[in-house]
């Protein structure tokens, strides 16, 4: 009996035999009601050209499923299409050879071409056919056996600031090993990795432009030379914001934003996806904003610009990776209380604070527990989403 499609091999067959009886016929009658007096009465049909009662064709054909669903493929087949061809007729007493033969297979559709035959005592076919059987895939509700998985490796880019620490220490007490990448805070990079070291985990920090590709390449390859693998990318790096009016507004500080969020995000997804297809197990999770939702921010263009394009790019990519089961989410915080916002005026964070309903900024421990979740195994059914850490502010 075979237990899985796979190991059905073209050629494969599987037979019975059975003699047929006056039982089957009443049977089959009290089932079906076809008493065609044909198969029930030795008078009538000693009034056709038959002499005596022919068993019915599909009393015949009915052993056909029986060999389908007990032995070729067995359990969880299901018998989709079939043809006959009757060839000699059946009569009680006959001893019948029931066989199916596996003609072809079909991989996606898990969908096989048999060969469906039965055979006298005396060696004469008596039905001919070809079925197509489908081989179902049962759900079970038994846990499913462990698969190996190497170590959780997460990249965290940007992250000695605010957000970037919160996220690095959380994903760490959730049992990651973190890359902390930096560009320009090298201490406080290696006061990040000294905390996490004290724990069960380890850190090392990597500093790396990732908005170029040089950059994005030394990232990920120090990543695989310290763990081996990585299993989550989280894109969190931003410049600062740096509000401008749209008329003092260069090209540059709009690339530099693009370069940044958007490209650096590009740049690494590319570099850890093959492998994380390879092993079917990846999150990539990029850090949004609330900006790109509702009354724009005046004077945050290239900062707000690049969110958006970052956010589409998550659904891009998501829809295009899905089949691999790696998963690719944003985080969109509200205005959240870190250097980030520096630049801004404390009446107006204060305002922003007083609308939201909750009352208050974000934390980066706030924006740190989304991007745990997204992380974790919970989230394994979420893609091409946007998490919205906002307090409420914004209700889309």
């Amino acid at each position: 009996m075979f237990a899985e499609f796979d190991t059905i091999q073209i050629g494969d067959c599987r037979s019975l035999v059975r003699t047929v009886s006056e039982a089957d016929v009443r049977k089959f009658v009290e089932m079906t009601g076809d008493d065609n007096p044909l198969h029930v009465d030795p008078a009538f049909a000693e009034t056709t050209s038959f002499k005596d009662v022919v068993v019915h064709g599909m009393l015949g054909a009915s052993f056909i499923s029986t060999v389908i669903g007990t032995q070729l493929p067995g359990p969880g087949a299901l018998w989709v299409a079939q043809s006959f061809e009757f060839l000699l007729p059946v009569r009680l007493g006959d001893e019948l050879t029931v066989s199916c033969t596996v003609l072809k297979k079909h991989e996606r559709d898990r969908l096989l071409e048999l060969e469906t035959r039965i055979v006298n005592q005396h060696g004469q076919a008596v039905l001919t056919g070809h079925g197509k059987v489908k081989v179902l895939v049962r759900k079970t509700t038994e846990p499913a056996a462990a698969t190996a998985r190497p170590p959780s490796v997460a990249i965290v880019t940007g992250g000695a600031g605010g957000i970037g620490k919160a996220i690095c220490v959380r994903l760490a007490r959730d049992g990651h090993h973190v890359i902390v990448n930096y560009r320009g805070h090298a201490e406080r990079a290696r006061q990040i990795v000294a905390e996490i070291n004290g724990g069960a985990t380890r850190a090392i920090a990597v500093q790396a432009d990732i908005a170029t590709p040089a950059g994005a390449r030394a990232l990920y390859q120090a990543a695989i030379d310290a763990f081996g693998s990585v299993s989550v990318l989280v894109n969190n790096a931003s410049p600062r914001i740096n509000p401008k009016p749209f008329a003092e507004t260069s090209w540059d500080d709009m690339q530099q934003h693009i370069d940044v969020q958007v490209k650096g995000a590009f740049l690494l997804a590319q570099a850890c996806l093959p492998a994380m297809a390879l092993r079917r197990h990846g999150r990539i999770i990029n850090i949004a904003s609330q900006v790109t939702e509702g009354s724009p921010a005046i004077a945050w263009t290239g900062y707000a610009v690049a969110k958006a394009a970052l956010a589409m790019l998550s659904r891009y990519v998501a829809a295009e990776v899905g089949p691999t089961g790696v998963t690719v989410n944003c985080v969109a915080p509200g205005m959240t209380d870190t250097m980030l916002i520096g630049d801004i005026p404390e009446k107006l964070q204060l305002m922003a604070a007083r609308q939201t309903p909750l009352r208050r900024l974000a934390t980066p421990e706030d924006i740190a527990s989304a991007v745990a979740y997204l992380a974790s195994d919970d989230a394994a059914f979420v893609t091409g989403q946007t998490l919205r850490v906002n307090g409420g502010s914004a209700m889309p």
